[in-house]
């Protein structure tokens, strides 16, 4: 009854007729584009232009659009876009997948929508699985539009910035999805907004959408680096604090553990680091590591807050007293802990900037893709993309035949029957293309093929170039190709001479893949453009696929009928329940992609938010607003610790505030105790703030505007950087413990929802703690330039075999004398604290 309803019902079905009538539209202006010359066809790009500045829609424009791009296809390409093709494009330009079959001529179909697109000059992404076919359709379909009017720009790895931002300029920009992703990462790290290449995204085309949508959207990006921090300034911070002494040196509040340098403090580190000031912006970085070596002697205790063991600092939970090993305390405090400890000192390789596929992708204003095998995962492209599958008809009908799977009661067994399959067929010429799961596969037919003879090329998905050559000469005579059954993707075969007399190309897979898109995809390498071919899988009792789903019944009763390993068994009933299988893999795999797009929507939110900052500050005139709302906050949240609402007025300790003021905002004996007492805190905190905003003037009155805004965005764009890369890479390694929650029925995903927002406020509070010391304390230089605070690098776990694991680096006891000093002051090793050495 569902089939018959289905049938009737069908929305596919619908959205192609609706499809089909654009499409005629754009063909009955086939004459009329005809009688059009060159530079006519050519001004009609200006016309759409003007006409969509003047407030015409995209799609009162798009049949004549795609009316002038399939007459420039017909004169610059030699190419003419068939109904089909063009119903495509409509679909692509209304932010959907076209699942169009291989052979179909995808990369003519999108070059319609994305000239439509392009009119707008907010610029158009055309996304490919590598840059070999980034290249090769940047080149080919870059002559149809550049003979339209329109620029075209190619996105390369090995670019530079000024090429990259070319790239970025033109009206269609080509490009993997790798790189679109890490330059968006990048783009959020820069120092300066004219270092950005990325303009705002506007709209994608994805080609091969479901590898890129779906088979990577487990695969994090991930810039890594390591910060700045050097294992020798750890020890030099280290050794300076045990030289201390408390309430002469530094004060400890033992409710808020709170340790602040007096004074007194202060200039022992100035004497001790010969340098002017400690809170000179170039000491940033020394400050720090005193401030974390203090904290991890004075309010760290051993056996309390954390053990030694075999050389590692373990974290103790204050609520269970358990050992929470692989996580590690944040901002270099573990690292200050080590040196106290006498331990070798992990400076880690840090995430600085990750962002998943999903949601990289999910920022464009319209996205759309094409592929030979969507269908089977249109749920999930619906819930998470918002893109619906459209499967468009072939422009002639398929003549492939589909034979039923042949199954073997043993792995040895198949791989014997499908080698003399292949040398079969290749004693009559048929070309064959066979399909394997895994490399190891294809290595071992390879061989048993050498043994017998047989002239093969293999193809496992490593060099792009070299692959394309091979996959368009497996249509050849005699050809055996022998292929993982990703490769090759969007490479069309073509059939050689006499080979549609043999019977076309012959596909042979060798088991079936978890994904029946991925099967799929390999039949339709066979039967292209109304071509002949076959297409034959065969299985084993022993393949995975049958081993996870239940095979024994099967193979007991084969075992019972006296079947050897020569005779198949071949039923549509076992097609089936293979298929069945497959299906409920896809649901596991759809759940996990889900799962992960849960966890990684928490780290979207604030990342949003984070970049958005940051692009304000960068792109503000002023910043003293945003500054002292930071400093107000730091000040109510000191005011809030040392006068807590449970405890009467006369055990409130006004001296802490008086410590913490001196160490961070005002100078020392600014405001006193007498000043405070007998006030509430409202009134404690305005009294903070007057007295602070009168020290921001004077700093004001010793600068120029310029020197004094551009101070405002060197510190804030630090704090930020600093403390951001520190809270991915938290979040990180809470992200990697927390399923263990889970055995403690507790939800891990609410609990690092709960967790992660708990930590994004202490980084905030972070941030603005840093940015107002360093605005009100630090002694401002004339030649004063933002810096990067770590150095990272684009890791792509899928080639790295997977996601990267922190490691220890080499102890750096030997600093060349003359590279820059680890402390970060920008002064050589020899002439800064290698003095102290």
């Amino acid at each position: 009854m569902v089939a018959i309803l289905n049938k009737l019902f069908d929305p596919n079905k619908r959205e192609l007729k609706r499809l089909d009538k654009i499409a005629e539209q754009v063909l009955n202006l086939a004459s009329q584009m005809e009688a059009l010359t060159d530079d006519q066809l050519r001004e009609k790009t200006e016309e759409f232009k003007k006409r969509y500045q003047d407030g015409e829609q995209l799609d009162d424009l798009l049949v004549e659009a795609f009316a002038v791009v399939r007459e420039g296809a017909r004169r610059v390409l030699g190419l003419y876009p068939y109904p089909v093709q063009i119903m495509g494009g409509a679909a692509l330009h209304e932010g959907n997948i076209a699942e169009m079959k291989t052979g179909e001529g995808k990369t003519l179909t999108a070059t319609m929508p994305v000239y439509l697109n392009a009119l707008t000059g907010k610029g158009v992404h055309v996304v490919t699985v590598n840059e070999y076919l980034a290249s090769r359709d940047a080149t080919e379909m870059g002559e149809l539009y550049e003979f339209l009017g329109l620029t075209v720009g190619i996105n390369l790895n090995s670019m530079s910035k000024e090429e990259k931002q070319a790239a970025y300029a033109a009206d269609i920009t080509y490009g993997t999805n790798n790189e679109f992703g890490f330059d968006y990462l990048r783009d959020n790290m820069v120092l300066y907004t004219e270092q950005r290449v990325q303009r705002p995204l506007h709209f994608a085309v994805i080609d091969e959408v479901d590898s890129i949508l779906i088979d990577e959207a487990r695969t994090p990006l991930i810039i890594s680096g390591q910060a700045q921090k050097s294992t020798q300034l750890y020890k030099l911070a280290n050794s300076f604090v045990t030289m201390l002494k408390k309430e002469e040196d530094y004060t400890y509040d033992e409710k808020t553990k709170g340790v602040q340098l007096t004074e007194e403090g202060i200039n022992k580190a100035e004497r001790s680091f010969r340098i002017d000031n400690l809170f000179d912006i170039t000491h940033v970085t020394l400050n720090h590591h005193i401030n974390q070596a203090l904290k991890a002697h004075v309010s760290m205790h051993l056996d309390v807050d954390y053990v030694v063991q075999e050389g590692e600092i373990i974290i103790v939970d204050q609520f269970t007293g358990r050992l929470m090993k692989g996580r590690r305390f944040s901002d270099g405090l573990h690292q200050a802990i080590e040196a106290k400890e006498a331990v070798d000192i992990q400076n880690e390789s840090m995430t600085m900037a990750t962002i998943t596929f999903q949601n990289f992708f999910r920022m464009y204003e319209k996205l759309a893709g094409m592929t030979g095998t969507a269908k089977t995962e249109e749920e999930e492209f619906r819930n998470i993309y918002n893109m619906r599958v459209i499967a468009i008809p072939t422009n002639k009908p398929i003549e492939r035949e589909d034979r039923p799977d042949l199954i073997y009661a043993s792995m040895e067994g198949k791989f014997r029957a499908v080698v003399e399959d292949i040398a079969e067929r290749h004693k009559m010429g048929q070309p064959v293309l066979v399909g394997t799961v895994a490399i190891e596969t294809s290595e071992l037919i390879s061989s048993m093929l050498t043994k017998k003879g047989v002239r093969h090329n293999v193809l496992n998905a490593k060099n792009h170039g070299r692959e394309a050559e091979i996959i368009m000469e497996a249509g050849q005579q005699g050809a055996v190709t022998i292929a993982t059954n990703m490769a090759g993707r969007g490479t069309d075969i073509k059939l050689g001479e006499g080979v549609k007399e043999l019977g076309g190309l012959a596909v042979v897979g060798t088991e079936r893949h978890e994904s029946r898109r991925i099967d799929n995809q390999l039949r339709g390498r066979s039967g292209r453009q109304g071509d002949p071919g076959v297409t034959q899988f065969y299985l084993s009792m022993e393949d995975e696929l049958m081993r996870r789903f239940g095979s024994d019944n099967m193979k007991s009763m084969m075992e019972r009928m006296g079947m050897d390993d020569s005779q198949p068994i071949q039923s549509r009933m076992v097609s089936k329940a293979v298929e069945s299988a497959q299906k409920r893999v896809e649901g596991n795999n759809f759940d996990a992609r889900k799962q992960l797009l849960q966890y990684d929507d928490v780290l979207r939110q604030q990342r949003e938010i984070m970049y958005q900052q940051r692009n304000d500050v960068m792109e503000s005139e002023n910043l003293r607003e945003i500054l002292e709302g930071m400093i107000r906050s730091v000040i109510e949240r000191t005011v809030d610790a040392y006068t807590p609402k449970t405890e009467d007025e006369e055990n409130w300790n006004l001296q802490g505030i008086i410590d913490y003021l001196s160490a961070n905002l005002l100078p020392e004996g600014d405001i006193s105790v007498n000043d405070l007492m007998r006030k509430d805190p409202e009134e404690m905190v305005e009294l903070i703030f007057e007295k602070v905003k009168v020290r921001y003037d004077e700093k004001e009155e010793k600068l120029t505007p310029e020197q004094m805004r551009e101070f405002e965005k060197v510190i804030l764009l630090r704090s930020v950087d600093t403390k951001w890369i520190d809270h991915i890479d938290a979040m990180e390694q809470l992200r990697q413990g927390i399923h263990l929650r889970a055995y403690g029925q507790i939800d891990p995903l609410r609990e690092y929802q709960h967790e992660g927002f708990a930590m994004f406020e202490s980084m905030v509070a972070a941030i603005e703690e840093d940015a107002a010391k360093y605005v009100m304390k630090a002694e401002i230089r004339n030649n004063l330039e933002r810096e990067e605070v770590a150095k990272g690098q684009a890791v792509n776990p899928k080639e790295e075999g997977g996601p990267v694991k922190k490691q220890p680096a080499r102890k750096s006891e030997n600093i060349g004398r003359n590279t820059p000093c680890p402390c970060g002051s920008g002064k050589k090793y020899k002439h800064c604290h290698g003095r102290l050495a």
